[in-house]
């Protein structure tokens, strides 16, 4: 009997652990511009940071947009796919992030309720870099593509 119930604690111990992983795009990630491909009409976000917020989650991005100006932006919310407000970001006042999987997540950024960009964000499965993706809409309207990698830190 006793094996039978250290078997059960082991296996719920092995359940929880496997339900509540860390999250893997939790941390701060570094862009490696060499191994980017970016547009020069995007804003160019060199660090990039996802924290857990009570039930949610913040992302914090620091950068430069096109004209050389820096720029800081905060988004919290799930990654449930609904729109969430973000903060400083010129190109876009709510986010929507859904999770695809344990590695991707998937990005939509709106303003004034219209969607102007979308990005997939892959985490290696080393967990040691990841790839965003963006197709969006510079301020001329011309669509845009572009990829940026960076390391975790």
């Amino acid at each position: 009997m006793k094996m039978k119930s250290m078997l059960v604690a082991v296996l719920f111990l092995l359940g929880a652990t496997l339900c509540f992983s860390a999250d893997v795009n939790m941390g701060t990630w570094k862009l490696n511009e060499a191994k980017s491909k970016l547009s020069p009409t995007m804003a160019k976000n060199h660090t990039v940071t996802y924290e857990a917020a009570d039930d949610s989650v913040k992302v914090s991005v620091d950068g430069v947009s096109p004209n050389g100006k820096d720029i800081h932006s905060e988004w919290t919310g799930k990654y449930d796919g609904k729109d969430y407000p973000v903060t400083g970001d010129p190109t876009s006042d709510t986010r929507a992030y859904k999770r695809i999987n344990r590695h991707t997540l998937a990005l939509t950024g709106k303003k004034n309720g219209k969607i102007n960009s979308t990005m997939r964000i892959v985490v290696a499965p080393s967990g040691k870099s990841r790839t965003v993706t963006v197709h969006g809409w510079d301020a001329q309207g011309k669509k845009v593509t572009s990829m940026a990698v960076y390391d975790k830190q």
